[in-house]
Formats: structure tokens, C-alpha cells, sequence
């Protein structure tokens, strides 16, 4: 269950996002400059919110009226960007136990061999990642979210970067992430098709304010 209700001034931008979803995957549309990456760096802890509240599975992130805010490495919460940010002096697999390694052993409900099975990249492992392609990027980032064990998967517009014959080829994989692991996510894009694909709720953002959910 997601329950978000956040202001923040930023300048002369001005965000006011209000939604709830209890839905496994639920997608935050809207155009460029709209807001949708700010909502997602106050759910993960890198932007703070003025004023609100953030809830994940009844636990909440940050409460203003309550004066609770988590710090981003406390959250459990993975995130996905556009490009894939990966260390480019650690392998394939250093890269994806990054996060994993700072876990306690009772938090690692995700592990190397389940992730490895699932995004197809068992070949990579022993690989610099400044060979990969974009789209294998993309999957060892992913990768290394989900080894983190997060409460809540952020994906901001993950296949923004690639062409059109790599964006189909990462579909499939979210879609097991989703369909194997069911771990709740919040997709970000502005390509309604991608988000009627994977997610199963919508909220549209415009302007800095959430404007129909559904």
C-alpha cells in the first residue's frame, strides 16, 4: 500500500502529489517537467518534503506533523534511473552485490542466483560493465535494486535512453520481476503505452499536481 501526500517548493516549482494505490505496480504519468522524478526522490530520501507524508506497507518514510523522516539508506527502497549508473571500475558482479553486502544477513530476501535466473545474465557476471550494451546495463542495474531486498521498487523512466528494438527487449524482464518476485513498484514515464504494459493503477501528474488517478 502506498499512501503519498507530499509538498515541496523547489524555486518556482511548486509540487503537491496526493495518491494512494494497493496495487502491485502502479505507474506515475505524465509530460517532461512535470514532477514525476521529484516524486521519486522524496519517496527514496533525496529530496525532503515542506510538508505531508510518505507510507509503505504501513510503515511510514516521513510524517511531517509527526517529525518523522528516514534517512534514504534506512528506506529500502531500490531505484532504478534512466541510465543504469553503474560503477564503471567494479565487474558485472560487484556491481549487482554492491547494496546486497550492506545488508544484514535476516534482510536478504533477494539473492544473487534468483536475480541472475531471472534477468538472464549469468554470462555477464565476470565482465566490465563499460563493455555491456545499453540494455544489458539496464538489466544489471535493475539487478542490483532488487538486491538490495527493497520495500518498494522506483523506476524512473528505466528505457527512456534506448531505442525501440531495446526497450523490447527489457519489457519481458520487468514484467517477471513483476509477475515472479511481486514486489510492489512505482513505474515513471511519460509513454502511456509502457505504463498501461506493466502497471495495474495510474496517476497522471501535470504541473506538479497529481490530476486523475485510476
Amino acid at each position: 500500500m502506498l499512501d503519498i501526500d507530499v509538498q515541496l517548493n523547489h524555486g518556482s516549482f511548486q509540487l503537491h502529489a496526493q495518491f494512494q494505490s494497493s496495487h502491485l505496480v502502479t505507474g506515475l504519468f505524465g509530460p517532461s517537467g512535470a514532477g514525476k522524478s521529484s516524486v521519486l526522490n522524496l519517496i527514496a530520501g533525496l529530496l525532503t518534503p515542506q510538508q505531508g507524508h510518505i507510507i509503505v506497507d504501513g510503515t511510514p518514510l516521513f510524517d511531517s506533523r509527526q517529525g518523522i523522516n528516514l534517512p534514504a539508506h534506512r528506506r529500502r527502497i531500490g531505484l532504478v534511473f534512466q541510465d543504469a549508473r553503474l560503477f564503471p571500475h567494479l565487474s558485472v558482479r560487484h556491481n549487482l552485490l554492491y547494496g546486497y553486502h550492506l545488508l544484514k544477513p535476516d534482510q536478504r530476501q533477494i539473492h544473487l542466483d534468483m536475480v541472475v535466473g531471472l534477468l538472464e545474465i549469468g554470462h555477464l557476471l565476470g565482465q566490465s560493465v563499460q563493455k555491456l550494451s545499453g540494455g544489458e546495463k539496464q538489466r544489471v542495474g535493475l539487478g542490483r535494486a532488487l538486491l538490495t531486498s527493497p520495500r518498494l521498487l522506483l523506476l524512473d523512466e528505466p528505457l527512456a535512453a534506448l531505442d525501440e528494438r531495446l526497450k523490447q527487449q527489457i519489457l519481458p524482464f520487468l514484467l517477471k520481476t513483476r509477475d515472479e518476485l511481486r514486489l510492489p513498484m512505482l513505474y515513471v514515464s511519460h509513454a502511456l503505452a509502457e505504463i498501461h504494459y506493466l502497471t495495474d493503477s495510474v496517476a497522471f501528474l501535470d504541473k506538479g499536481q497529481i490530476v486523475s488517478a485510476q
